[in-house]
């Protein structure tokens, strides 16, 4: 059940892209309420006139049953006022939102997770998921260059088999798109694949010349996150158009009617 909740900030890191990792816990001291991989957050940013909505943010990772971790990459002033709050500081959360992956038939499986930049986000949490059902889980991360990847893929450590990285510029990992990676000329069971929609796309395309099923997380503008304000509309095959925070934002790529 989604809820909205005062949480106090206990730690903000920096990585060298310029993003933050934020870790927050219920301001309450209680735990949080059941959260699947895939699902976001509705942050609201206090003292800023500019930003009366709250922010959408994946959920990268839950610790402890209490801890909650974001993602996030200071792109305007929502988030900017957001990455510059005070360790102690406190704001108000709702959570959470959206369906998530679909775990449970992966178990024993060979999986691949897809990511492009803060789309490795809500990856975390589902890598951890996976590994914990049993599947051998491989990760791709994809960047225009080292400041976008250095130090995400730090974050799955210890929970897969293996961490692969590309630039679009060679200046970390393999050179080039994440897609021209050699790993995906293997056969796996499942693709999971969060971040720029080009790059779902193609993903897309290779999940289905093989006949791989397949999950991306959409990244469509949201506004209320509550399907109220029809900002995050997408056509589905099966049910017409629908609202990615409330439907999603995670599809199977079969449903994604524009992407056929």
């Amino acid at each position: 059940m989604k809820q909205a909740k005062d949480f106090i900030l206990t730690g903000n890191r920096v990585l060298p892209s310029g993003c933050h990792l934020m870790t927050f816990v219920a301001a309450d001291g209680a735990k949080l309420p059941p959260i699947e991989p895939g699902q976001f957050v509705q942050v609201r940013i206090d003292n800023s006139p500019k930003a009366f909505l709250r922010r959408p943010i994946s959920i990268c990772d839950v610790r402890y049953d209490t801890e909650l971790v974001l993602f996030v990459k200071p792109q305007g002033e929502g988030t900017q006022r957001l990455v510059e709050l005070p360790e102690n500081a406190m704001t108000n959360i709702m959570l959470p939102l959206g369906h998530g992956f679909t775990c449970q038939d992966s178990r024993g499986g060979k999986v691949l997770l897809v990511g492009g930049g803060v789309g490795a986000a809500p990856l975390v949490a589902l890598s951890r998921r996976l590994s914990a059902v049993g599947a051998d889980v491989t990760v791709a991360i994809g960047g225009r260059s080292a400041l976008d990847v250095e130090g995400v893929d730090a974050l799955y450590a210890g929970s897969v088999s293996r961490i692969l990285v590309s630039t679009d510029d060679g200046s970390y990992g393999h050179e080039g798109v994440v897609t021209c990676l050699p790993e995906f000329d293997e056969v796996f069971d499942r693709i999971y694949c969060c971040g720029p929609t080009p790059m779902m796309k193609a993903v897309a395309r290779i999940a289905r010349e093989k006949g791989i099923w397949c999950e991306v997380s959409l990244e469509n503008h949201m506004a209320c996150g509550i399907g109220a304000c029809l900002c995050c509309v997408e056509n589905t095959s099966d049910r017409g158009n629908v609202c990615v925070c409330t439907e999603g934002p995670v599809f199977n790529i079969n449903r994604l009617q524009s992407w056929e």
